[in-house]
């Protein structure tokens, strides 16, 4: 008997299909899941998949499987959608942020869409933010990645119309270690229209940007396999 019961309906029932968390998976049991979905002819999102295991996979036979290595998300392409273009926005903190930010951007860009990143933009320099008031104002939902004390998310909260979703970033020392400190300040803050996913969850917060505009949009999401 299996150990993997894999949730192949969930896309339908959802909107957003099951995605693959490998850390603590193993090797046999990953390639239990990527054979049945090319079985399937389905494709599928992995995330947390470290190099040495992505190699294995495809030294294995799974030779339609890509992996990003900034970000530690493979993809199983069996007809992904063609990218379009969003004015929605992911951005960061710091470069520590980055492998978060791009999580979030390879988890939306598996669904079609294509969103940029704007990186480096914390408040130790504000002016690095200001400076991308217009671009960060067409952007009806924006992701924001932040670590240390997580002063990236009331601020935009208090800049911009959009919804603001925040990522706490574990990253930072003393009390900010652990991504604790910028979780507070993105649960306490006073700023209206920030949500909060938890900490180091790209791949949470580009599903709730999904969802967002699965009901205020067209459907960005590819059909269903």
């Amino acid at each position: 008997m299996s150990d993997v019961e894999f949730d192949w309906q969930r896309e339908q029932r959802t909107g957003l299909a099951e995605a693959v968390f490998c850390s603590g998976k193993s090797l046999q049991q990953l390639q239990s899941i990527v054979t049945a979905a090319n079985d399937r002819k389905t494709s599928l999102l992995l995330t947390r998949l470290d190099s040495r295991t992505a190699a294995q996979l495809v030294a294995g036979g799974i030779e339609n499987l890509e992996w990003n290595e900034a970000s530690g998300v493979a993809v199983l392409d069996n007809s992904l959608p063609a990218l379009t273009r969003s004015d929605c926005l992911i951005v960061t903190a710091g470069t520590t942020d980055m492998p978060v930010a791009l999580e979030a951007q390879q988890t939306l860009r598996f669904y079609g869409l294509d969103v940029a990143v704007l990186a480096d933009c914390g408040v130790a320099g504000l002016w690095r933010l200001t400076s991308k008031i217009d671009v960060l104002n067409k952007a009806p939902v924006i992701i924001a990645v932040a670590g240390m004390e997580g002063a990236l998310f009331p601020v935009l909260g208090g800049l911009v119309s959009g919804l603001v979703i925040a990522v706490p970033r574990s990253s930072g020392y003393g009390v900010a270690k652990g991504g604790q400190a910028a979780l507070s300040s993105a649960l306490a803050t006073c700023a209206p229209g920030v949500v909060t996913v938890n900490i180091d969850n790209g791949f949470g917060a580009a599903c709730a940007m999904l969802k967002i505009l699965q009901k205020t949009t067209a459907d960005p999401t590819r059909s269903s396999a």
